[in-house]
């Protein structure tokens, strides 16, 4: 059973060598679980539903996956505990989910990879005399992801100029995570932090960004792929592309591939996929972790199928099963791929969107391409699931090619023959 599937991700699950002998089912809908029709979530009647559908199913249950972000990663996990099937503990993977106490572990077994945090409670009367680090730092809720809500604050000023907008629009993740923490064991000293508190961190974001893809089988941690993250804007707070494999030095890799083991096995994760960011500085030749996620990432699938031949799905599904995981490793048609994030900073209303006959025509050229527009005509901008704190991404592009030099070249190629057109309404400066 698979949380959330949609046409996109089927099409990368087909890549897969466990499609021949696999039926994938799709377990809540995806304007359910992933971008709710309804616009909130809400965890505990999800999880009723999902298991209602679960109920009704006459055949076996042998496993269930979620490559999406809260709350579906949580949910599968909570799934599979209630139904005896392999994957990590609930307080395992709320290690990784709840932002505070995720770095609380982490501070234990790398310090030194670890920022100065605190906990803040947007809601108090006075939010800026809980930070206890210094400015400028990145605020942001213990439960959210791509960078929703996540702020750059250089003075406290800054700092209640964007508490109205965290307190307005941090209960969309930070509701349903409270009810997802009443099916974990929290610690006592994490209890207090609440999905609608947020984490204060200092600046890590010099250098070099990238994921590792990884699991955990039978207490062994295994990186099988290493993933750049180029970002954009004028404060470098956008992800503009994702590419494989890494292009950083070996040495950084290593280094990263060590800490990554030591924090899960303090996270006690145990026969499930995840994936952790770093920061690598050229400078100082420093690493520093950002945080760390129980789940693949779906937006790699497609750049592992085109560069080791399988989409990571494959690694989901062993793992589910409650078998080892055996990967290919460059298999595939090209050398390097990269997810293009076509952004624009400034808000507005969608116009137009490339054409079926548009894009047909570009995939003639670029059989690899795969296509997906995030926005239709009539959206607003600011509205979109689809944005980060300074920009709104318009679509993902994903190509392969033999270097950086043609995959650049592939993309810009396209970005001249389709085309957005938005109706500005105000400047957004990024």
């Amino acid at each position: 059973f698979v949380l959330g599937l949609d046409d996109f991700n089927r099409f990368e699950l087909q890549s897969v060598r466990e499609a021949d002998y696999c039926n994938f089912h799709g377990l809540l809908d995806y304007t359910e679980i992933v971008r709710p029709s309804s616009g909130r979530y809400g965890f505990e009647s999800l999880r009723q539903q999902a298991e209602q559908q679960l109920a009704d199913f006459d055949g076996s249950i042998d496993g269930i996956v979620s490559f999406w972000d809260f709350p579906s990663s949580s949910m599968a996990g909570v799934l599979c505990n209630a139904h005896d099937l392999p994957g990590p503990s609930n307080e395992a993977i709320a290690r990784c989910e709840h932002k505070f106490w995720s770095r609380l572990e982490q501070q234990e077994v790398v310090p030194d990879l670890v920022p100065e945090f605190c906990a803040v409670d947007p809601f108090a009367d006075d939010p800026p005399e809980q930070v206890t680090i210094d400015f400028p730092f990145w605020i942001k809720p213990v439960k959210a992801h791509s960078s929703r809500l996540g702020f750059r604050i250089r003075n406290a000023a800054e700092l209640k100029l964007h508490l109205p907008e965290i307190r307005e629009g941090i209960g969309f993740f930070g509701h349903p995570f409270d009810e997802y923490l009443d099916h974990v064991d929290v610690p006592e000293a994490v209890k207090p932090i609440t999905g609608n508190w947020c984490i204060a961190e200092g600046m890590i974001s010099a250098g070099q960004q990238c994921t590792l893809e990884g699991y955990v089988y039978d207490g062994e941690v295994v990186i099988y792929g290493i993933v750049d993250s180029i970002r954009t804007g004028r404060l470098r707070t956008s992800f503009g592309r994702y590419q494989y494999p890494s292009q950083l030095p070996q040495n950084a890799q290593k280094r990263m591939i060590d800490a990554a083991a030591r924090v899960m096995r303090r996270f006690d994760y145990d026969c499930g996929a995840f994936n952790m960011e770093f920061y690598w500085d050229r400078k100082t030749e420093s690493i520093r972790l950002l945080e760390v996620n129980a789940r693949i990432s779906k937006s790699h699938c497609p750049l592992f199928r085109m560069v080791d031949g399988a989409s990571h799905q494959e690694v989901l599904i062993d793992l589910a099963l409650g078998q080892p995981p055996r990967f290919p490793l460059r298999q595939g048609k090209f050398a390097i791929a990269a997810k293009f994030m076509h952004r624009v900073f400034d808000d507005g209303y969608v116009k137009t969107v490339p054409s079926d006959q548009e894009i047909a025509a570009v995939k003639k050229i670029y059989p690899e391409m795969r296509f997906l527009a995030l926005v239709e005509p009539g959206d607003r901008l600011r509205d979109s699931h689809h944005r980060d704190s300074y920009s709104f991404e318009l679509a993902d592009i994903f190509l392969g090619g033999r270097d950086r030099k043609e995959l650049l070249t592939k993309f810009g190629d396209i970005m001249n023959r389709i085309r957005f057109d938005i109706e500005p309404v105000h400047k957004h400066a990024a």
